[in-house]
């Protein structure tokens, strides 16, 4: 995690901040007003917005200029603006690089045999999280949350984030330690939106995944009999589709890639198979909602919780105990 000293000559520098920082600031007006935002820059030519009061996720990211991440036409609405039912996740989901999914249910909203209803993809992401550090110290810029996602007579979860990206390079870490804060075991599930845009994203567009298998995950993916990463120009018509992907537990990191052609763009996302074991992907190529979803998760299914517990494929999370997930981003362009 050596800065790059061609960048870094501490000699010729009156301060670091001169190349890398971590700007914090409140949104005014619109949907996010109020809202703080911390804009880390690495002094490479990395560039990354994280919303604080939206579980730390990550917004806008740039390297030298060009923009990896897609944004949704909804913004990145105030957490009190948030839906939480059923669809209504959709009407404040604002992209970005990173849009964090669970802690305790993803995927489709349902209601579970005992009437409790669980919103699409879940409600960490509405959650604002307390800032526990954002600094650049002489290796890199670091920012630290924690988030909790509690309830009276319910889960108490506590998620600790970790951003950080090596002073100069191309390259960005998240790490979340989550913990079952309560004395009994807690279903824990949780999915990593992962949201690709233009101009990384085009139909020339190439998409690579680790995995062996593939299989379609909703009507729309099997109607259309296309493989998962087939790409074409925008279509009105083209549909919402959904894939699982399992990658081999033969490696203890697996990695997904997308690269254009036509730019050079290039992002790799990998992730630890220990605990993201399963690798989803959404795929929209309509006008204006042209986005590739890669969405890392502990669980194989995204029909929701009901399904999920119906065929024991909750993961628990014992009393106190934590699990550990390990994302890394690098880009070039």
């Amino acid at each position: 995690m050596t800065p790059d000293t061609a960048l870094f000559r501490r000699d010729l520098l009156g301060t670091v901040g001169q190349l890398a920082r971590v700007d914090q600031f409140a949104v005014t007006g619109g949907p996010a007003h109020g809202t703080r935002v911390l804009r880390l820059v690495n002094g490479g030519g990395l560039e990354v917005e994280l919303h604080a009061d939206r579980a730390l996720d990550l917004g806008r990211v740039t390297y030298r200029g060009r923009a990896f991440a897609w944004l949704s036409p909804a913004g990145f609405a105030a957490p009190a603006l948030a839906d939480p039912h059923e669809e209504g996740w959709l009407r404040t989901f604002g992209g970005g690089l990173l849009a964090t999914c669970g802690l305790d249910s993803f995927g489709d909203p349902s209601t579970t045999a005992d009437g409790t209803r669980y919103p699409q993809h879940g409600r960490i992401g509405a959650l604002p999280a307390h800032l526990l550090r954002a600094e650049v110290t002489d290796e890199q810029v670091i920012v630290q949350a924690e988030v909790r996602q509690a309830a009276l007579h319910g889960e108490h979860l506590r998620l600790h984030r970790t951003v950080r990206s090596p002073l100069g390079s191309h390259s960005l870490t998240l790490t979340d330690v989550v913990t079952n804060e309560s004395a009994v075991p807690q279903p824990h599930m949780v999915l990593y939106h992962v949201n690709l845009g233009w101009p990384l994203l085009g139909p020339r567009t190439v998409l690579v995944s680790p995995a062996t298998h593939v299989e379609p995950e909703n009507d729309a993916a099997r109607a259309s009999g296309q493989p998962w990463n087939a790409l074409h120009e925008p279509a009105p018509d083209a549909g919402s589709l959904v894939y699982l992907h399992r990658p081999p537990d033969t490696q203890e990191h697996w990695t997904v890639s997308a690269t254009n052609p036509d730019n050079a763009m290039r992002l790799d996302l990998t992730a630890s198979h220990r605990s993201l074991p399963f690798l989803h992907t959404w795929t929209s190529l309509r006008p204006k909602q042209y986005v590739v979803g890669l969405e890392p998760a502990n669980a194989p299914l995204m029909s929701g919780r009901a399904e999920a517990e119906a065929r024991g494929l909750v993961p628990l999370l014992a009393p106190h105990a934590s699990v550990r997930y390990d994302l890394r981003f690098e880009l070039d362009a």
